[in-house]
């Protein structure tokens, strides 16, 4: 199982900004993610920003090798690439 390690580089009123980094058995990826409060309210049901940023990542891992994750996006985003992501997350 990997190692999802969630830092909150910055934050101001309209989001923040996340250094999460992937650790396994085969080494390490880095990533950058954005995500607005209100994306935040609308889906992490009582999570703190940086537990549902892991979720987002505890999804995107059993859809796809940590090699595979885009190493800069947007939360939403990963809507585009899994339409089920909003409902599933929201059950995580």
């Amino acid at each position: 199982m990997a190692e999802i390690i969630v830092e909150t580089l910055s934050s101001s009123s309209g989001g923040a900004i996340f250094q999460v980094k992937v650790r396994d058995e085969k080494g390490q990826s880095e990533h950058r993610v954005r995500m607005s409060h209100d994306y935040h309210q609308k889906l992490a049901n009582g999570k703190t920003p940086e537990e549902f940023i892991k979720t987002c990542f505890e999804f995107l891992l059993s859809k796809e090798p940590k090699e595979s994750i885009l190493s800069e996006f947007d939360v939403p985003k990963i809507s585009t690439f899994f339409s089920e992501f909003e409902e599933e997350i929201k059950k995580m």
